[in-house]
């Protein structure tokens, strides 16, 4: 019986903590009721899906559909469709948390879910550093600026980023497996069933490339061009718009809020290997930063309509658009049916007039 626990324990030693914190330790001995960062995880979870299924689909809507196509139209409408897609697939994971971490929907699924959730987080950051640059070239050279941001250049820009996102986020769909233990189904990282080092090495290679083009590298991007930015519009009296400034500073802070714990646990997750004490610490802290990340899904719509003025008057201006199209519609169809009804009494009275 203990060589069994021995080699269980072995084969999910490569378990990431970060994404889906279930405890090998518990599961072997014995079952462990949820705590309460358990069911606030679950909470933030639930928040995230029904804020942002809806506030998404009115970006996308507008930004796609409603608006007249420009760069910045083009930006927020990408990053609205990379949280929109992430927030449909949600329903997954808090299936899979409730559930005590049973993953009843198969491998191809478990695989998809992750890729999606890699796939968001490294879009959003990438959009994010890109509105970044091209709001400092724009207001600090502008002629640089004129001569090269055409929505020609900007969709190449957007291809590239989607490509660049789903090859760093390849990965999950390679490692993500499933394994039968206790009567349940995990969803895991395999990186290697029988060999330590590989599991280490490449636990640490995935780790360090998504904290470093995910996190770091955008995190200094972005706070040299605010930074450069406030210091050069200062210097220069340079106009700007205050509410379109805020409005991206404020996105770009609540993705380093967001998503700021998910990294750090996710560093500290690497130890674990050489120190059990971190344990229960992470199980009690990575659910809370994990939801907090997934939050941030639903926060940008919301930060969209709260600080942008523009963004709140072309809402109202395409909310009463389709209301007085939709209003005409009944209108004329009204109309019409009435001048039917008149129509056929007049034939009444003409016929009863004959007779």
């Amino acid at each position: 019986m203990a060589d069994l626990q021995e080699s269980l324990y072995e084969e999910l030693e490569n378990y990431s903590y970060v994404l889906e914190y279930y405890s090998p330790e518990s599961e072997l001995e014995e079952e462990v009721p949820p705590g309460a960062t358990h069911w606030i995880s679950l909470l933030l979870c639930g928040l995230a899906f029904i804020l942002g299924v809806p506030g998404n689909a009115i970006v996308i809507w507008l930004t796609g559909f409603k608006w007249k196509k420009t760069v910045n139209t083009l930006w927020f409408l990408n990053l609205a469709i990379a949280d929109f897609v992430f927030v449909l697939f949600l329903p997954l994971y808090i299936s899979y948390v409730a559930m005590h971490f049973h993953w009843p929907f198969g491998l191809w699924l478990c695989k998809a879910n992750s890729f999606i959730g890699q796939l968001n987080m490294f879009s959003s950051v990438f959009f994010l550093t890109i509105i970044s640059l091209d709001r400092y070239i724009h207001l600090i050279h502008p002629v640089l600026s004129n001569r090269h941001r055409t929505l020609k250049n900007t969709l190449v820009v957007v291809i590239v980023v989607w490509l660049s996102a789903s090859l760093i986020g390849g990965p999950a769909l390679y490692f993500r497996d499933t394994l039968e233990l206790n009567n349940h189904t995990l969803c895991y990282y395999n990186f290697h069933e029988h060999d330590p080092d590989l599991i280490l090495m490449r636990h640490h290679v995935l780790t360090w490339v998504r904290f470093i083009i995910g996190y770091l590298l955008p995190l200094l991007t972005m706070s040299i061009c605010y930074l450069c930015l406030i210091f050069k519009v200062k210097k220069r009296s340079i106009l700007i718009s205050n509410r379109h400034f805020w409005t991206i500073l404020a996105v770009v802070i609540a993705f380093l809020i967001c998503w700021t714990p998910y990294h750090l646990f996710s560093i500290w997750e690497l130890t674990i290997h050489h120190n059990s004490s971190s344990h229960q610490v992470l199980q009690a802290a990575v659910p809370l930063s994990t939801g907090l990340a997934f939050l941030n899904s639903c926060l940008n719509p919301i930060l969209y309509v709260l600080i942008s003025k523009k963004f709140q008057a072309r809402f109202r201006s395409s909310v009463t658009e389709k209301l007085k199209c939709t209003l005409l519609e009944v209108s004329c169809s009204g109309t019409v049916s009435e001048q039917l009804r008149n129509s056929e009494t007049k034939n009444m009275s003409l016929v009863e007039t004959a007779q």
